[in-house]
């Protein structure tokens, strides 16, 4: 709940007061009733209370700034100084707007007229609150659509009645609150037109005033235009936010940077011809054109900042990437090296356990062949004397080298065999004994035959021939 020095300040900020016992003095008398406080101030300072000439000196325009103004009677006799006819700019915080929408704004009453004070009616009443949840959320979409389609049935209408002058606003096909957003955008005040069909000064206005040709080009120029009839429900919402009580009825809004509103006032009455209507509109543009130039500059720096901001991220993140890529090829270097150098452990290891095997393995049948020798010379026994029993062998080996040796002539052929393996000369077993004169071999398969068999007693030269 807003305590009672919010409501105090709030207060003297929408009517520019600056004594707080007068302000107390006034919202006590409304029973601390803010909106009824705001509705009582600004209707005893409305249209009617004053009166501007075209002539009048005006205060440069200073933000949160009053000019001198007349004075206004409450009921209880006291008086005060409200801000009346100057220009002024409001900036409100969303915070409070949406509580109570202070949209104090340029308004235009069969001439051009400003409705001092605030609208005491809320965004939520406006149907522009602030939803929270899925629920709301899609709401506001169904809102904001319903409020673009009357938009542009105001549009239609309004072809319909005066399409027969090719000059008319460029109304926005928008709600109220897009088309505000669409201005601030644009760096432009919001032209805002309550279209009443029934009255009858809407057909002159409309025919000689909103769609003179000078009016309409100042206005596409210089302002986005809105228009609603307060015959749809967004419309009818805002002659009530509005308080507008004559029609035609114009409204001019400038949003503000930071999420906040500002709010034009000035109060002009009676007929407003084209070329006082010029006049107004130019006026509120000379009056606001340092906030709109500097809230352009403004955008336009943000902009540059965030299009340098974006460059330079995007500088870093090349950067970055190009450091990442690098780190990237390095690690797979690193990686790919330390395969390599695995893989070149892993085949020397193999290798090593190869030649160690193969070694082995040499070592072991060199063992056995010294055993098989061994055994084999053991197996020969003595070398018997010469006899006619005994047979005289030459063996003649490939390395150029003799043997010899006298064996009974009753002795197998494998005994010559064996004979030869035990000298170690040879480095196989795969080989045969073969005579020259005549040519005879004695292979395995005569293995069991004797000396004196094979025609070898008493004497006979063998050669080895490796199989």
């Amino acid at each position: 709940m807003v305590d009672v020095a919010d409501k105090l300040g709030y207060f003297q900020a929408v009517t520019g007061l600056e004594d707080p016992d007068l302000c107390t003095e006034i919202l006590q008398a409304h029973g601390w009733d803010l909106e009824l406080a705001i509705s009582s101030f600004t209707s005893s300072s409305g249209p009617s209370s004053s009166r501007v000439d075209g002539d009048h000196n005006r205060e440069p325009f200073t933000e949160f700034e009053d000019a001198p103004s007349r004075a206004i009677e409450f009921d209880d006799g006291r008086a005060f100084r409200p801000p009346g006819i100057a220009w002024k700019i409001i900036t409100l915080p969303v915070s409070i707007v949406s509580g109570s929408l202070g949209l104090a704004s340029s308004a235009i009453g069969f001439g051009f007229w400003v409705a001092g004070g605030a609208l005491s009616y809320s965004l939520g009443m406006l149907g522009f609150g602030s939803g929270r949840g899925g629920s709301e959320t899609e709401s506001l979409s169904s809102s904001s659509s319903s409020a673009a389609g009357e938009a542009m049935e105001f549009i239609a209408l309004f072809d319909r009645d005066y399409g027969r002058n090719p000059l008319k606003p460029g109304f926005v096909s928008e709600g109220f609150m897009d088309a505000l957003q669409l201005s601030r955008s644009q760096f432009k005040l919001l032209f805002v037109y309550l279209h009443s069909p029934d009255h009858p000064d809407t057909p002159p206005f409309c025919q000689r005033t909103l769609c003179n040709e000078g009016v309409v080009a100042f206005l596409n120029e210089n302002f986005v235009a809105w228009g609603g009839s307060i015959r749809s429900s967004e419309g009818f919402k805002m002659s009530n936010s509005f308080k507008a009580s004559r029609f035609p009825f114009c409204a001019v809004v400038m949003p503000a940077a930071n999420h906040r509103i500002a709010l034009l006032q000035q109060v002009v009455e009676g007929p407003t011809t084209p070329e006082e209507m010029i006049a107004l509109l130019q006026r509120v543009v000379e009056d606001s054109s340092t906030v709109l130039v500097t809230a352009r500059v403004e955008a336009e720096e943000r902009r540059t900042n965030l299009r340098l901001r974006e460059e330079q991220d995007a500088a870093y993140r090349a950067a970055l990437e190009a450091d990442q890529a690098r780190e990237r090829q390095r690690q797979e270097d690193q990686e790919r090296i330390e395969r390599e150098a695995a893989e070149a452990e892993r085949k020397r290891k193999e290798e090593e356990e190869a030649r160690e095997r193969a070694e082995r393995e040499a070592a072991e049948r060199e063992a056995a062949r010294v055993r098989m020798r061994q055994e084999k010379a053991l197996a020969l026994g003595d070398e018997p004397e010469k006899g006619p029993d005994v047979t005289q062998v030459l063996v003649r080996f490939p390395n150029g080298e003799r043997k010899g040796r006298r064996f009974e002539s009753n002795t197998k052929i494998q005994t010559l065999y064996d004979y030869v393996d035990s000298l170690g000369v040879l480095e196989t077993e795969e080989y045969s004994l073969i005579t020259n004169f005549p040519r005879t071999l004695y292979g395995r398969d005569k293995e069991s035959m004797s000396l004196k068999d094979a025609g070898l007693h008493p004497q006979a030269s063998l050669f080895i021939e490796i199989n």
